[in-house]
């Protein structure tokens, strides 16, 4: 592999932010979100959201991020502005992915496969995405940031022709990407990951509740946080349908299902990774990792705005066999 065309990648994953002023050091140096949004710039992009921009308390433009129809049209103006990924959008209800965070977790995987590949970020890397959702957002993101070709996996069809059907509004992202349906809500890798096949790292925002009446508790709680009554049906502002938001267990148990299905992958995968939301999800994801004999794991501290998560990495190769895995598929 080029290691100028790889060096460049990590330095420059995309082309110029839409801002630089009011720096949010919490997200990571790479992430193009980490300015104020620059919503002259980001309506030049996408004319559909100056409907949905207006001055907040503070005279600065905003959006009113309670409103899941300016959500998705920001979205979209960031994905056409800073990544250019046109004919973005997702059916009504789904989840509407907060684009720096889903962009933070892609730039730490980045950091980490470039362990491996001589400090520099590989262009040339495979990644496979758990519950791609109908947004599609990490394999966009990173196809876009870092080249990356991806396989993403969901248990709804639905979901999987609304991506489809942005890719195919964006030429060369249909062969970069491909899309496999899980047919069974049971199982994770199986099923998805084929005879003979390899991947880089793997990457999943699990569902987060442990119920539905957990879901619907937990948006009451953002709505409340965004200053509105709730409704008698609250809609998050970021969506999502039942099995993108909780499942039996919630995401502890959600992972742990995860890391236990990946001893039978692993040695067909460089880095198994998920994002945990909950830090009390971590003691029983620890032991999930212990019992299933990872030789390394790490976990990375996340922040956007007020929210916190981390990101867990875990691999079954030493470190004579990540580098070799490194020379081997990008140097």
């Amino acid at each position: 592999m080029n290691r100028e065309k790889s060096k460049r990648a990590f330095q420059q994953p995309a082309k110029r932010s839409a801002s630089v002023k009011a720096v949010k050091l919490a997200l990571h140096p790479r992430n193009l979100h980490r300015g104020r949004y620059d919503f002259p710039q980001l309506i030049t992009a996408s004319p559909e959201l100056a409907a949905f921009v207006s001055a907040n308390a503070y005279g600065d433009s905003s959006i009113d991020f309670a409103n899941p129809a300016a959500v998705r049209a920001l979205n979209r103006a960031l994905l056409m502005d800073c990544y250019g990924i046109t004919g973005w959008d997702i059916p009504a209800h789904y989840l509407c992915p907060p684009i720096p965070g889903r962009a933070d977790y892609l730039h730490y995987l980045a950091d980490l496969l470039a362990e491996n590949n001589l400090g520099l970020v590989p262009s040339g890397a495979r990644a496979l995405d758990i519950g791609t959702g109908a947004s599609g957002i990490y394999p966009l993101l990173g196809q876009r940031c870092y080249g990356w070709r991806f396989v993403g996996s969901d248990i709804d069809p639905v979901a999987l022709v609304n991506v489809q059907r942005i890719l195919d509004a964006n030429p060369g992202l249909s062969e970069a990407i491909e899309l496999r349906l899980q047919a069974s809500s049971s199982l994770i890798f199986k099923g998805i990951i084929q005879a003979g096949e390899v991947f880089d790292v793997t990457l999943c925002n699990p569902p987060f509740h442990a119920s539905a009446s957990e879901a619907l508790a937990g948006t009451q709680r953002k709505w409340k946080n965004l200053g509105k009554a709730a409704a008698k049906k609250p809609l998050l502002n970021f969506g999502g349908q039942g099995a993108e938001l909780w499942c039996d267990g919630g995401e502890e148990a959600f992972v742990c299902r995860m890391i236990a299905e990946s001893v039978a992958f692993s040695g067909r995968c460089l880095w198994f990774t998920t994002l945990i939301s909950k830090s009390a999800s971590l003691p029983g994801v620890y032991r999930a990792l212990k019992k299933a004999g990872v030789q390394d794991f790490r976990t990375i501290e996340m922040a956007q705005g007020q929210k916190k998560s981390r990101l867990v990495a875990w691999t079954f190769l030493d470190e004579d066999q990540r580098r070799s895995w490194g020379r081997a598929r990008w140097q």
